[in-house]
C-alpha cells in the first residue's frame, strides 16, 4: 500500500515568507523553488542568464504563487548584491537563501589541470556560497532565517571520483564553511546547514568536461551489483528539495551547522 505524507502545508510554517535562490533555472533549483512556492514562499529566482530562469518564473505565476527573476553570476559581489538589493525592494524581508548554484567545472589530473581551470571551479563553487551567504546577512539578521547550501558527498564523504580535485575541495570547502557561519549567526537566529546530494538526475553533466588523461590515473573500482542499495537508481531533484523544505521551515527550528547526505546510501559503499 502506497504511503501518504500526511504532513499538511500549514504545519511548515512557510507561507508568506522569503527566498532566494541560485541556480535556479534548473536541478536542485528549479525543483526547490517549485517546491517553496507551492507552500506560499515568495522566490527570487537567481541565475546566470535571466532568461533561463524566466520559465521558472511562468510556471510559478501561473499557479498563482509570487516570483522575481535576478540575473547574476555568484562569483560577482557587485551583481550578487544587486540581486539581494532587488529582492529587498520587492519583499523587503528576507527568510530562507538556497546557495545552490555550481559547476562541475573540468576533470582532470592534477598535473594536467590548469590553474586558470582550478579557480574558475573554486571562484563559482566557494567564493559563489560566500558571496550568497555574505549578502544575505544583513536582510536575515532583521528576522532570523535559514541558509541552505548545496555541497555534495564528493570531497566530503567520497573521493573516488578521479580527475575531481578543484570540485571537490570547493565541495569540502562549503561544509567548513557553513560551520563557521553557523556559529558566527546563530545569535542573530540564522541556521546554516548543508545538503549533500549523491547521484542526481540533473543536467550539470552537460557542462562538463572530461580529459582523456582522467584513464591513466583511475583505480579500478568494484562495485556491487548497484551503486545506489536504497532505490537502485539516481535521486531526484523533487527529493533534494523536501530535504530543503524541512531545512528552510521551523520543523528544523534547532538545527544548525549540520550536514545532511542524501544519497541513498551510495557513499556508504
Amino acid at each position: 500500500m502506497e504511503q501518504t505524507n500526511t504532513i499538511h502545508t500549514g504545519e511548515y510554517g512557510l507561507a508568506g515568507k522569503t527566498a532566494l535562490i541560485t541556480g535556479a533555472s534548473s536541478g536542485i533549483g528549479k525543483a526547490a523553488a517549485l517546491r517553496l512556492a507551492k507552500l506560499g514562499v515568495k522566490v527570487c529566482l537567481v541565475d546566470i542568464r535571466k532568461e533561463y530562469a524566466e520559465d521558472v518564473q511562468e510556471i510559478i505565476m501561473r499557479k498563482g504563487g509570487e516570483a522575481i527573476v535576478a540575473e547574476a553570476d555568484i562569483s560577482d559581489p557587485a551583481q550578487v548584491k544587486e540581486a539581494y538589493a532587488k529582492l529587498q525592494e520587492t519583499w523587503g524581508r528576507l527568510d530562507i537563501v538556497l546557495a545552490n548554484a555550481g559547476i562541475n567545472g573540468k576533470i582532470a589530473p592534477i598535473e594536467d589541470l590548469e590553474p586558470e581551470e582550478w579557480d574558475a571551479t573554486l571562484q563559482t563553487n566557494l567564493k559563489g556560497t560566500f558571496l550568497t551567504v555574505k549578502y544575505a546577512v544583513p536582510l536575515l539578521k532583521e528576522n532570523g532565517g535559514s541558509i541552505v547550501i548545496t555541497s555534495s558527498i564528493n570531497g566530503t564523504r567520497i573521493f573516488k571520483n578521479f580527475g575531481f580535485t578543484a570540485y571537490s575541495s570547493s565541495k569540502a570547502g562549503q561544509v567548513a564553511f557553513a560551520k563557521m557561519a553557523a556559529l558566527e549567526l546563530a545569535r542573530y537566529k540564522i541556521r546554516v546547514n548543508v545538503i549533500c546530494p549523491g547521484s542526481i538526475d540533473t543536467n550539470i553533466e552537460d557542462s562538463t568536461e572530461r580529459t582523456p588523461e582522467l584513464e591513466a590515473i583511475r583505480i579500478p573500482v568494484e562495485y556491487p551489483e548497484t551503486s545506489m542499495p536504497l532505490a537502485d537508481r539516481p535521486g531526484t531533484a523533487d527529493q533534494v528539495a523536501d530535504l530543503l523544505v524541512f531545512l528552510g521551515s521551523d520543523l528544523s527550528n534547532h538545527v544548525t551547522g549540520t550536514e545532511v547526505y542524501i544519497d541513498g546510501a551510495e557513499s556508504l559503499l
